[in-house]
């Protein structure tokens, strides 16, 4: 037996949006994803500075350079 569609459903009414707002369009559907890509390259580099410098605490040259600076 096929399962009939609700068109009325919440899930169909944002489907709907989303393929006329973002994929109907190349245009659009492609400066979607370059800037998604771009956002979550940003995110993701943020994230792992931040891992990065918390496990790496006071070994790094800026947690050191005050005892090898020579101040003029």
């Amino acid at each position: 037996m096929p399962v009939q569609s609700n068109n009325g459903s919440a899930a169909n009414k944002f489907a709907r949006f989303g393929y006329n707002t973002i994929v109907k369009r190349n245009s659009i559907f492609l400066t979607t994803i370059f800037v998604s890509a771009f956002a979550a390259e940003m995110v993701f580099d943020s994230v792992s500075d931040r891992i990065w410098d918390n496990i790496n605490k006071g070994r790094q040259w800026k947690d050191i350079a005050h005892k090898y600076e020579e101040s003029e």
